[in-house]
Order: C-alpha cells, then structure tokens, then sequence
C-alpha cells in the first residue's frame, strides 16, 4: 500500500487552497497512491494562532459540508482513500476533526480530536470542544486506519486504544511550528509509539510561514518496529509517498510480545499497589 502526505501551505483564500488539495489528491493518485492524508486544518489558515473572538464559529463548518463533500466526489473519481481535517461546526459547539473517506467516496466516520491543548501561538481551547468520538479505527480499502490528530499523540493511552481495535496504520494530521520542540522529538515520540503498538504511523505536518508561527514541514512515516521510513524536507511544499506492507504489522514485536503480555488488572481502573 502506498500512503502519500500532502505537505502544502494554506492560503488566505480557502476555495483556492481546497482546489490546490484537490489537485494533489490527482497528482497522488496518479503516482500510485491508495492513501491521501492532509495536516491539520488542511485548507484555511491556523485559525488558533489567534485568540477566538465573536467570529470564530463562523469559520467552521458542518460534515458533510462543502470541503467533504468535494474530497467525497474526489476520492471516489481518483478511487483513493482520503483523510483530510476541517474545523468542524455541530450545532452550538465547533471540533478539530478530521473525515475519512474511503476510495469509492463514502464518509466512513470522522474522528474528533479529544484533548484540546493552550498556550501561545495554540489557544485551541476557544475553538474546539473535546472530541466525543472516542478512537475509532476504519476498516478502509487501504487497511485498518485510526486517526490521532495532533495533539492526541501525546497521549499513549488514546494510541494504545487505537493499537487494540487493530489499527494497522495510524495517521496524525499535524500543525507543527518551527522550533515548538527539540528537533528530532516528534519523529521519536512516534517511532516509539509505533514499536510499542505495532503499526504503521504517518504525520502529514503543515508547512510555511503565517501570522504568528511558522509551520515546519518534515512529514514522516514510521514503521511497526520504530524505524523512520520516509521524510519530507522542512520548510518547502511537498508530496512524500511512502510504501508500506501492511501485513508486517501482525508480525511485529508489539504484536507477538508486548499486547499479547499485558495486564490491565493491574494499572487500568486505579489500582493500588501493595
């Protein structure tokens, strides 16, 4: 299976940033892509760079809605799978989410990111309720693929869930700035989670210059034993395709090993020690 992360800058203009999606989503597919992935909040700018003020509902929108809907259509003439990630209004209450799309089109479910971060330069906090989706896991034309966005990768427990529903492949849509972290600390927080978990996992950062931060690109894949198989340069647009082989995962040492020897009796539900 080939998995292509599309690293390319929003604009201010969100019709031409969703055309220029759209027209990677051609190119990948022509290059043999099974598996599109965007960063976060693939198609406008990083809204939470900025505090929320009165107007910040406005910017989101429903799912389905109109950028869904177009990656719907797409995936379906191009016969690829597609997660993309969208500012997301339901109701009263607006989510950093992300759609997956399969490759004849269906909107198999959408996964809502669950802990919402702030600080400076990332109060996200004004803008997104946690997510209520749990972490689900779909079964795609390109394999089992579960979904942590952002900032939910930080998390082991919500990876580890993802690990025991079966996730072959884990996609992290990412808003990642020039200088937020030591360099090399994102690709070896998620080799490890990899290892640990047994699949694949693949970031697809943002990239460019905006109003406050500067978005650093270096998009990666890893594999099930935590080895970095794939990168996209920093700072410059880019597509990176990775080959991955999926039935690797069932043979990894997480799967043979670790989740075959775990006890949650012990550690899940606050257990005491003795």
């Amino acid at each position: 299976m080939t998995v292509a992360l599309v690293q390319q800058q929003p604009t201010a203009d969100p019709d031409a940033s969703l055309q220029r999606g759209l027209d990677a989503l051609a190119t990948a597919a022509g290059a043999g892509a099974d598996l599109v992935v965007y960063p976060e909040l693939s198609f406008t700018p990083f809204w939470p760079q900025h505090r929320a003020g009165a107007d910040a509902m406005a910017r989101a929108e429903p799912i389905p809605g109109p950028t869904t809907v177009a990656f719907q259509e797409a995936a379906a003439r191009h016969g690829v799978v597609a997660v993309i990630n969208v500012y997301e209004r339901a109701g009263d209450v607006a989510y950093d989410t992300s759609p997956v799309i399969d490759a004849d089109g269906r909107l198999l479910g959408r996964t809502r990111m669950l802990h919402i971060t702030d600080y400076e330069g990332f109060y996200e906090q004004g803008y997104y309720a946690p997510g209520d989706t749990n972490a689900p896991v779909y079964d795609t034309a390109a394999g089992r693929i579960g979904v942590a966005i952002c900032y939910d990768r930080h998390y082991p427990e919500y990876l580890r869930a993802l690990a025991l529903q079966g996730a072959d492949l884990v996609v992290v849509p990412q808003a990642g700035a020039k200088g937020e972290w030591p360099e090399g600390l994102f690709e070896a927080e998620l080799r490890v989670a990899g290892f640990q978990n047994g699949y694949f996992m693949a970031l697809a950062n943002r990239v460019g210059a905006e109003d406050v931060l500067t978005f650093d690109g270096g998009s990666f894949v890893t594999d099930p034993e935590g080895q970095l198989i794939a990168q996209a340069p920093r700072g410059e647009e880019a597509i990176l395709y990775a080959d991955v082989d999926l039935d690797a995962c069932a043979q990894s040492t997480a799967r043979r090993l670790f989740l075959q020897h775990r006890r949650p009796a012990l550690y899940e539900g606050g257990a005491v020690a003795r």
